[in-house]
Order: structure tokens, then sequence, then C-alpha cells
């Protein structure tokens, strides 16, 4: 077989997304910090497995016009990340190529690989070699030699993943941070892992594809529109619950048989049993006959019927008028004039929302470090700023990307990407915005403001390694600084005071501390005193910050 059609495209796609969703905790693993957020993996996962539900909503007999409109759109919308935003952009250059053919040969292959490298290279502003650009290049290159040989299309295939894979492995030679940690770049990890799936279905290997796939996109349904809330679902309508204080012996015999009792008429049984009573949950249509079978063993208490499809029912109400209370509000939001200026910030934790909401941000996108955005949720915070200039603060370097990509997608509003890369930085440029100012000059206030802060964000470490020389253990307390690590320890306190001797200079006048949710008030505000006592001539401020998974974020300025 020397050609591919729509089906065996699909197959192959779709074989390679779920490969990846295996494989994703393994490729976390490979991220240079040893960090407790390593999210390549993740994200590589959540952007195809956003293209992954656009796919399989198209069913079998997709063409490939179809497939590849799916397989950009979803993932472009999806993209989490920077190495998400890479591969969402590999695949928007592959199905540019691809699409009006219904059948793909090696040269079109090629022409896709070469147009997918070109495309996603054009997406980073500053290409760093070493990376998944590396691995996807060297394999355009190869598809490029090979389209014009004689190799059957399965060697052709074979040909390109083991140049992938080679330059994979030498990736550590290119880029010495991965050198020192022992790894390999993770994003040309998982890209490889998508395309060692997408080969195992090309030759014929089984992978169980039973897995959930998010929904692809559906019609928005305007406040008004009728919907069928159904009950269908829900086999058995009663929950019944009911304790028996037992009056005899209550055997293992005994406990068989209310079993296959209950369960000959019921579901979702749960039966507890004791010297004294026995607890009963069951899911039932015959909640009096459940009721009479306890009576042969005891007397009742605390009996409790509840009705599951009224409660469905009126769950579905609910749910349904929030939403066209939503829908209403959207409706009338739409029809009020733009404001002249909108705020997205990208945050972590209920304490960074509220200093945000408090300097003027009117959208807040529940992200960072633990889960990034994706492009589909920036786009959905620019609609919902409602204004004719949104600025938006990703506040996390692996968001400015998805960032500029749904600024890209957006045509009928000036979308201003602020490169904060720390709460910190985000927080400083928004104290520097002023309305009186046009964008190109509170983008460039905002620039310099917060170019001037130096972040040092304190957590633990997850695994052994070793970066920038310096010996790091499972569980060993980080500092990392804007450019690498800062100190480590066993110590919090001790930590920061080593970072803040490299931070603090004779310019820094303040020194902000945001403590997270694993770092109470009392010990932030200790930790502010000791840093006062050491640093005489900076003011020190303590701030709950809620974030999790960093004990605290500094800011020095």
């Amino acid at each position: 077989m020397n050609i591919l059609d729509a089906q065996i495209l699909r197959k192959m796609f779709l074989t390679g997304a779920r490969n990846l969703e295996i494989k994703k905790e393994w490729i976390n693993q490979l991220n240079v910090f040893p960090v407790p957020d390593g999210d390549t993996g993740t994200n590589m996962t959540l952007t195809i497995m956003s293209a992954a539900g656009e796919v399989a909503a198209l069913g079998e007999d997709a063409t490939i016009d179809e497939l590849a409109k799916a397989i950009s759109g979803g993932s472009l919308r999806g993209a989490r990340g920077n190495s998400g935003v890479i591969l969402s952009q590999l695949f928007r250059g592959f199905t540019k190529t691809i699409m009006d053919h219904s059948e793909l040969d090696k040269q079109l292959i090629a022409a896709g690989f070469v147009r997918a490298v070109e495309t996603a290279y054009k997406a980073v502003m500053k290409p760093k070699e070493g990376t998944i650009l590396t691995v996807a290049k060297s394999m355009s290159v190869k598809a490029e030699e090979l389209a014009e040989g004689d190799e059957e299309l399965i060697d052709f295939f074979r040909l390109i993943l083991q140049e992938g894979q080679e330059t994979l492995e030498r990736t550590p030679e290119m880029l010495p941070v991965l050198k020192e940690a022992g790894v390999v770049d993770s994003g040309g990890q998982g890209l490889m892992t998508i395309l060692e799936g997408c080969l195992d279905a090309f030759e014929g290997k089984e992978l169980d594809l039973d897995f959930e796939l998010p929904a692809a996109a559906a019609p928005v349904q305007t406040a008004g529109a009728q919907q069928s809330i159904s009950t269908d679902d829900i086999k058995f309508g009663y929950c019944t619950e009911f304790i028996i204080n037992l009056e005899r012996e209550f055997t293992e015999k005994d406990e068989e048989e209310m079993k296959d009792f209950l369960t000959s008429f019921g579901d979702s049984l749960v039966l507890v049993a004791d010297d004294e009573i026995v607890k009963i949950h069951v899911h039932t249509n015959h909640p009096g006959r459940v009721f009479e079978k306890g009576l042969e063993y005891g007397n009742l208490c605390r009996m409790k019927i509840d009705n599951m499809r009224i409660e469905h029912q009126e769950k579905l109400f609910r749910e349904s008028e929030v939403a066209a209370a939503k829908a209403a509000e959207a409706e009338k939001q739409k029809n009020e004039p733009l404001k002249k200026n909108g705020f997205v910030s990208v945050t972590i934790g209920e304490g960074m929302s509220e200093i945000f909401k408090g300097l003027g941000v009117n959208y807040l996108i529940e992200g960072g470090q633990t889960m990034n955005p994706s492009t589909d949720d920036m786009l959905k915070a620019i609609e919902e700023a409602h204004a004719e200039n949104v600025y938006i603060l990703p506040n996390n370097k692996n968001v400015i990307l998805a960032a500029n990509q749904a600024r890209d997608l957006v045509e009928d509003v000036n979308v201003i990407v602020v490169g904060s890369k720390t709460i910190p930085q985000g927080i400083s440029a928004m104290i520097s915005f002023s309305e009186d100012k046009t964008p190109e000059q509170n983008l460039e206030d905002m620039t310099e403001a917060l170019n001037s802060v130096k972040t040092c964000e304190v957590t633990y470490a997850v695994r052994d390694t070793k970066i920038d020389g310096v010996e790091i253990h499972d569980g060993d307390i980080m500092a990392i600084g804007d450019k690498g690590i800062l100190a480590v320890g066993t110590d919090i306190n001790e930590v920061v005071m080593q970072a803040l001797d490299k931070l603090v200079d004779d310019d820094s006048e303040i020194i902000s501390i945001y403590n997270g949710a694993e770092f109470s008030d009392e010990d932030a505000e200790a930790l502010a005193d000791r840093i006062g006592d050491r640093f005489e001539d900076v003011d020190v401020e303590a701030n709950y910050g809620g974030q999790p998974i960093y004990y605290c974020i500094i800011s020095v300025e």
C-alpha cells in the first residue's frame, strides 16, 4: 500500500493521540526542572485530544478535507502550553498541505512535513535547537530525501521515525541543560510518541481506542431554546437508605441472601453489617419491598427515600435556568457599547485573583503552573472582556504562545499580549497601566515595568537530578528564579534567604511575598520580618496568594 486514504489517516491520528494519552505521565517526568507541575505530556495530550474529539465526531466516512479541518481547528483551539501550541502549528502546516486531496502519496506527505515545520518555526519568536522543533525538522528533511525514492510507504514512515528518534537522542548534546538533567527533550519525545502510534496503526497493530474523548464543539443554544429533559437513563428511580437494628443473628448466609434479593430488582447496592446493625443503600423502584425485607431481621430506623427522577429533572431545570441567565447576560452585554479597555489575566490561587481584580482585571483565567489555559480559553476571555483593546497577561512563560495564537485568530478586537512570565511581573505591569495612554504606549510602559521585576518561586523537588551544577534530591526545597535555580536546601526560610542574597542589590526597593496554600499567613509574616532584618533598606510586604504547588512566590523590584 503506497497511499493513505481518509479512513487510514483517521485511524492513524486517533491511535497517535491514544498513544500519547497513555504515556503522558512518563513524558511529564522528562521535564528538566523536577517541580511537581511538569506538564509537557499533559499539555500535548490536552491539545491533541481537542482535535481527536473533533475527528472522532466525524465518523469513519469523513473525507481527508474534513479530517484536516478537524485536526487543525481542534488542535488550534485546544492548544495549551508552548509544547501544545507548537504541536498545533505542526498539525496546521501539515493539514494545509493535504486539504483538497482524496489520497496521500509520499510526495504529498513529505510536502506536509516540510510545511508543518515551517509553520511551527514561524510561531516561535526565538526557536531553540534541541527541542521538538529540531526533531520535527530532521524528519521533514528525511521525508523530502525519501519522497522520490523506491521505498514502500511503510518503509518511508519507518525511516522517517528512525531519523526522528536518532535526533531526539541527540537533543542532550544540543541543549546542555538536558544533558545535565539526564533527559531528552520532553516535547520531542511527545511528538515521537504520537508518530509511533500513527505508525502502529498503519502497520495494522491494534491499540485500544476506547478512551474518553472530549466532545466536539457544539452549536450555542439561545436562551429560549426548548430542551428535552429526559430521565430515561434512570432505571431505578428511588434512592433508598435505612438501618436495621438487628433482633437476631445476621449470618454470612443472611447477608448473601439479602444481597441477592436486593440486586434482583435494584442496583448501586451498599450493604454494611456488624453484630448489631445493618446499613443498606440501594436504588430500586420498590422501596416498600426493601423495607419489608429488612423487617425480617429487626426494626428499622433512619429510613430515607429520594425520588431521583424528580431530583434529576430539578437539577436539569436549575442548570437550564443558569444557562439561560448567562446567555441573557451575554446577549445584553453584546448589545452594550464596547469598553475602551479590557484585561484578561491568567492567575493561580484565590489571593492572586483578588489582587488582580483590585488592579482592574475584569476577566480571570485559572491556570498558570498546574493547568495551562488553552487557546480557546483565551478566545472566550477576549470575547467576555467586551472591549476595543484587550490586554492579556499570561503570567507564565508557558502560556505566552497560546495567548499569541489567540490574538492572531481574532480579527475585530485589538488584542495586546503583555509578555509577563510570572505573576509578580503581571502585577507590576497592571500597576503601570494608564487609561490616558494609547495601547502602544501602555504596552511599552507595561513591558518596562515587568522587566524591572525579579521573581523567585519556592517549591519542592519530585525527583533526583542535577541542574546548573546543583545536586537536587527528591523532596528538597528549591528556589527557582527567572533564569534558573537560585538555591536548594531542606528549609524553606533558609532557601529563601539564600535566593534573596542573589537577587537583592543596591537598586532594590521592595520585596513582596505571596504565600501559597501550604504556607500559612503566620509563616509568611515571620519570613517577612526575617527578610526585613536582613535587608534593612528594602520595604518588605506579605500578601496571601493561595497558589498551589509553590510555598511562596517572591518578587524583588
